[in-house]
């Protein structure tokens, strides 16, 4: 029988996260200035790289770059998240909840690669610390850079390709504030053993896998410089936690929601707002708590800016 790759449902409702309105409110005004602050963070960070040279160095351009993902992978989920607490308006079109799905993989997955380009950064800083600086080049960076993005896109509409072959034509209630591919699929009138195999294998072994092979890396970073470090070996250990903490932050909840059947279970809807709400506005506290620095970085910057403001006054 020939299949019907034409969607007959137009949009699809979303359900939010409470059904009260005391609690939308609450959670509102919540999730508000959490998404405010994810922004201030992360500006922060990009900024100061920018501005200060004491941090135009491979890891710090990579961190920036982590900051602009942050930003990026908030604002795919936030701005619905807010729209669905604060009005009625709970849906969302076929043609967006499509879009959105991709975002997620696109920019969820240019993360992970620069997660991994991170753990590499630190073992040449800690291994080969003489031929780091020839290394990670400036060039190197952008190629890294722009091998994250490709590599990501490539994922996501590899991802995308199998959901939009789906037929959906009956229930388009998902319970949750966004559209992921997990209980989008569910919703589909065709048979997805295929799709979901394929999805279960493409995201949730590629998460597993990788996340396992940087909690080893990070373990024989974390040996080296305890027997072998003797000048910065507290900044070196700092800068491995603040990582290995982003690191698990990211990926514990990924493969949680993808290293499995697509089966539901009451838990993924706080764990999706771990990794698309939660996760980017901690990143930036981590570093900067973590990372001297980057603190002092930060407060040479406020205070150029306050010097600069003092003297246009004057």
């Amino acid at each position: 029988m020939e299949q019907n790759y034409t969607s007959r449902v137009s949009e699809f409702v979303l359900l939010g996260l409470s059904q009260n309105p005391e609690h939308q409110h609450f959670l509102f005004f919540l999730f508000l200035f959490i998404y405010l602050a994810t922004w201030l963070g992360n500006l922060t960070i990009i900024i100061t790289v920018i501005c200060d040279y004491h941090l135009h160095t491979p890891m710090y351009f990579l961190l920036a770059n982590l900051a602009f993902l942050d930003v990026s992978e908030s604002s795919i989920t936030a701005p619905k998240l807010l729209q669905i607490l604060l009005t009625q308006h709970k849906t969302i079109s076929y043609s967006s909840c499509i879009i959105q799905m991709f975002c997620i993989h696109f920019i969820g997955g240019t993360v992970i690669f620069f997660l991994v380009v991170m753990a590499a950064d630190r073992y040449l800083a800690i291994h080969k610390p003489l031929q780091y600086m020839t290394i990670m080049n400036r060039n190197m960076c952008l190629k890294v850079m722009a091998g994250a993005w490709i590599v990501a896109f490539i994922h996501a509409i590899t991802v995308i390709s199998m959901v939009i072959r789906l037929t959906f034509c009956g229930p388009n209630v998902l319970d949750n504030f966004y559209c992921d591919i997990p209980q989008v699929v569910q919703l589909a009138c065709t048979d997805t053993y295929n799709v979901d195999l394929f999805i279960i294998t493409n995201n949730g072994l590629v998460i597993t896998g990788v996340f396992t092979g940087l909690l080893i890396s990070y373990t024989v970073i974390l040996i080296k410089i305890r027997n072998h470090l003797s000048e910065g070996k507290h900044k070196a250990i700092s800068t491995c936690a603040a990582q290995i903490t982003v690191v698990s932050l990211h990926f514990i909840p990924c493969a949680f929601i993808y290293d499995r059947p697509f089966q539901k279970f009451p838990e993924d809807k706080i764990v999706s707002l771990i990794y698309t709400v939660i996760s980017p506005v901690l990143n930036p506290i981590i570093y900067t708590l973590r990372n001297t620095e980057m603190k002092n970085a930060i407060r040479r910057l406020g205070g150029k800016v306050l010097f600069s403001h003092r003297n246009a006054k004057m």
